[in-house]
Order: structure tokens, then C-alpha cells, then sequence
């Protein structure tokens, strides 16, 4: 169920970015493109593509508010902790520490070259 609403949420992304990317610029409302025409109305005509856009938004609105509860729903009554399963002690987890002679540089008199070699 929520890979199909995830898919058809991706598709109306899509599709409302092509739809508006279609549209011509009317507003001007960064100061430029489209101009006014002459006369400024306070209400431009509704076209099919400002129709098509605001379906696809609403449609879009409604498919992230849906994957929204299906999440809260799937992670509900569980912490993150217990997801992944690892104890919950620190002490356990905590990685060795090396000993002092391993971090030191080889000796001068010591053969093991220096870079790795291949074979």
C-alpha cells in the first residue's frame, strides 16, 4: 500500500512540475516577465493548465498527508533503538583500545618496508 501511494505521490510531482514549467508568465512577480498587457486586473482568466495545477497540488497535498499517517503508523509504539536491535548498554559496544606498542613507527633497524609491496 505505501509503495503505491509513494509511486503515484512521485508521479504527480512530476506531473505538477511539467504542468507548471508549461505555464506562461503572467505575474511579474519578481519583477519581471509576461508584462501586464495594458490594464491590471486583480483576477487573471482560469486556463486548463492553472485548473490541471491546482488538481495535481491538491492531489499531491492529499498523497503526502496519507504517507504521512502510514509511516505513524508503522513506527508507532517502537523507538529507534529497538529497531535497530543493539543493546542497550554502552559498555559492550565500546571497541578495544590498541596497545601502546602497535600505534609506534617501526624501527630503523627493523626490515618490514616502509610501503605495502605487491607480491
Amino acid at each position: 500500500m505505501e509503495n503505491v501511494v509513494l509511486i503515484i505521490h512521485l508521479l504527480l510531482a512530476l506531473g505538477l512540475i511539467a504542468v507548471v514549467l508549461l505555464q506562461r508568465s503572467e505575474g511579474g512577480g519578481l519583477g519581471m516577465g509576461g508584462g501586464g498587457g495594458g490594464a491590471m486586473t486583480g483576477r487573471a482568466a482560469a486556463t486548463a493548465l492553472g485548473k490541471l495545477t491546482w488538481i495535481l497540488a491538491a492531489c499531491f497535498i492529499v498523497t503526502s498527508i496519507t504517507l504521512t499517517i502510514l509511516a505513524a503508523q508503522k513506527s508507532s509504539g517502537s523507538s529507534v533503538i529497538d529497531r535497530l536491535g543493539a543493546p542497550a548498554s554502552t559498555e559492550e559496544s565500546t571497541p578495544a583500545v590498541p596497545a601502546a606498542d602497535d600505534l609506534l613507527p617501526p624501527a630503523q633497524d627493523d626490515n618490514a618496508p616502509l610501503i605495502p609491496q605487491a607480491d
